[in-house]
């Protein structure tokens, strides 16, 4: 390859990295004509595409609210404190959702998004083991307190949306020390949408709910599987009325179609 050639090489990997991870108008479209702040990172399986609004709240910690549900998942699979048929039983109280007022199997409370469900896995599984699992699985500030069943709603658990790409890339290369029944239960669990030519698999957040205090934080978080790649994402936003609450799929699935990728 001659001297020229390798410059012209070099300028395109320089412009394809920066526009690739550059401010994206078409993402910043999403959010400014709804009219709220917020976050969207998009990047294919091999990072080669990628596409970014706001960078810098890309990188700031927020609570994960119950996109922790994917990685608290696979730790009570892989400790043994449920499996994946098992019924938890409603104790009877009323806490203002019907989807959370009746029994639930993992895969329900994993799609109703049931908090009781999961704060009694929590119960089961203990501060220590948290502490244990969250660092080796590096996620976020690895931190599961102060309250044993609040952290990851109101503690001190915080992680990012570029960590929460991270975490899933790794998720799905199963790089994480978790048993392999453990992934091909979540997997199934954790499919959220499909349909001819892809497949959504994905986790709402929302830290806040139901409370007075705004802004309030929502997610959206997942990967798709289409024919020829795998795209990765990341959303969250602040909420600050709960009619909000329904623009984090809705934006999601419009930055892929904006980018051809459904």
């Amino acid at each position: 390859m001659t001297r020229l050639s390798l410059f012209i090489v070099s300028l395109l990997v320089l412009f394809t990295s920066a526009s690739a991870f550059g401010e994206d108008s078409a993402l910043a479209s999403l959010f400014s004509t709804r009219a709220v702040q917020g976050t969207l990172v998009l990047t294919n399986r091999d990072g080669s595409r990628s596409y970014l609004h706001n960078e810098a709240r890309a990188a700031q910690p927020l609570l994960p609210a119950s996109t922790f549900k994917i990685p608290n998942t696979l730790i009570a699979l892989d400790e043994g404190v449920i499996t994946e048929k098992e019924l938890l039983k409603w104790d009877g109280a009323d806490r203002g959702l019907a989807a959370w007022n009746r029994d639930q199997t993992l895969a329900s409370a994993f799609k109703n998004s049931c908090v009781w469900c999961y704060q009694e896995l929590a119960q089961r599984i203990g501060t220590a083991r948290y502490q244990a699992w969250l660092k080796k699985i590096d996620y976020g500030n690895a931190l599961p307190g102060p309250g044993l069943t609040t952290f990851w709603l109101s503690g001190d658990l915080r992680i990012s949306a570029q960590q929460q790409i991270a975490f899933l890339k790794k998720l799905y290369k199963h790089e994480l020390p978790f048993k392999a029944a453990s992934y091909d239960t979540l997997r199934r669990i954790m499919l959220a949408e499909e349909k001819p030519g892809y497949r959504l698999y994905a986790k709402t957040g929302w830290a806040g709910y139901g409370e007075k205090n705004t802004p309030q934080i929502g997610w959206f978080v997942g990967y798709l599987e289409t024919g020829t790649d795998v795209w990765f994402f990341a959303l969250n936003m602040a909420i600050t009325k709960p009619a909000e609450g329904a623009y984090r799929q809705q934006m999601v699935m419009e930055a892929l179609k904006l980018k051809g990728i459904l």
